[in-house]
């Protein structure tokens, strides 16, 4: 019988998976086309980006994306007390200047602390907004993140079609093995999990709205007591009656992660995140989400521990071969490149289950620079 068990565990992780990519594809293809935009079109944009020191690629990514979207406006948000963040954005600034572009145009707005119980993200994207025309593109960008020039395309695209659009991360290799199993959590689960079904939630590294839009919906006033960034802004959206357009085109994310506490960290604050959305959600798509992109790590451990009770290879090299090849397709298909390391991958995927049960029972979290006890998605305080 366990071998039963054990092979129906193997059809059904390669089933499941295969569907799921099947989906995705199906959805990439339907999604906004990857294009270059008009000049035209970037002058309308204003690039937010909300900045914390302490990542030693804070300078380079920044750089990168004055580079990628020349014409467009930019939008600095930094602390009053971070003065390394107010460094570095004074010195590209500076040598924007004296580049000689005169169509990229870069504003730098210091900003307050957040009272207790605001979210300090969504207090400094509110003054942004304030200073914004009513036919820009309020895009926002996380400080970690390259948005190339065609997926801006590819977002301007989805904003015939929706009220927000938003985009698809990927992850660029990092230094520690910490980082390249953050990234192999993402690049495994990203374009699966947002692209097939119909969006509940956006990726908040890096979405757009119409500035007449989303100052219609209130801004990000009636949102500022929310944690989750991103679930608060997809909520607000469709809560108003608008739609949202997840487009199948990447932005490359660069994350230090140090050791294996901040690796920790940041696993278990992404998952209690996605525990707070399943709060949000109907129980018919919480069972769909709960089936879809949480049962896959557990056929995956039947079928590991299963094998080597039984002292059988078959199963688990037929499930390892084929989730390699899937992967491997549809991340070629998807970001235009391969992103699987085989033996990182599989340890992201079977360390999924622990990271969300940490997520479900501990609920103090450390963010950046700040520390949080989190009793629901509107109900949060400062450690002190």
């Amino acid at each position: 019988m366990s071998r039963r068990l054990t092979n129906a565990a193997a059809v059904g992780y390669l089933a499941l998976q295969s569907g799921k990519a099947v989906a995705t594809l199906r959805a990439a293809s339907r999604a906004p086309a990857a294009v270059e935009p008009s000049g035209a079109a970037i002058a309308d944009v204003v690039v937010v980006q909300p900045i914390l020191s302490g990542d030693p690629g804070l300078e380079e990514a920044l750089r990168d994306n004055l580079l990628a979207l020349a014409g467009a406006r930019f939008c600095w948000l930094v602390d009053e007390d971070d003065p390394e963040a107010q460094r570095v954005v004074g010195l590209l600034a500076e040598q924007l200047a004296r580049s000689g572009d005169t169509g990229t145009r870069l504003d730098v707005v210091v900003c307050a602390p957040a009272p207790d119980g605001v979210n300090p993200k969504l207090a400094k994207l509110q003054p942004a907004l304030d200073a914004a025309g009513d036919d820009e593109v309020f895009l926002v960008l996380d400080d970690d993140t390259r948005l190339p020039r065609t997926s801006l395309g590819a977002l301007l695209g989805g904003l015939d079609r929706a009220t927000l659009v938003t985009g698809l991360p990927g992850y660029l290799p990092g230094r520690t093995v910490w980082a390249r199993l953050v990234e192999q959590f993402v690049d495994n689960n990203a374009a699966m999990t947002y692209l097939p079904m119909a969006p509940v939630t956006i990726n908040g590294m890096t979405w757009a709205m119409r500035v007449a839009d989303l100052r219609a919906i209130g801004g990000f006033t009636p949102i500022l007591r929310n944690l989750t960034d991103d679930l608060a802004v997809a909520g607000a959206v469709l809560g108003s009656g608008g739609t949202i357009c997840q487009t199948a085109s990447p932005q490359w994310i660069t994350t230090s992660v140090e050791d294996a506490g901040h690796y920790v960290r940041l696993m278990h604050r992404w998952m209690l995140f996605a525990n707070l959305l399943l709060r949000r959600q109907p129980i018919t798509s919480v069972a769909q989400i709960s089936v879809l992109h949480g049962t896959h790590p557990n056929l995956l451990w039947a079928v590991v521990l299963g094998s080597i009770r039984e002292r059988r290879t078959a199963p688990l090299l037929a499930v390892l071969t084929g989730r390699a090849l899937l992967l491997r397709h549809l991340q070629r298909r998807i970001h235009g490149r391969t992103l699987h390391r085989p033996a990182l991958s599989l340890v992201s995927e079977l360390v999924q289950p622990v990271h969300l049960g940490h997520g479900a029972v501990q609920r103090t979290i450390r963010w950046r620079t700040r520390t949080y006890r989190v009793r629901s998605d509107d109900d949060f305080s400062l450690v002190r």
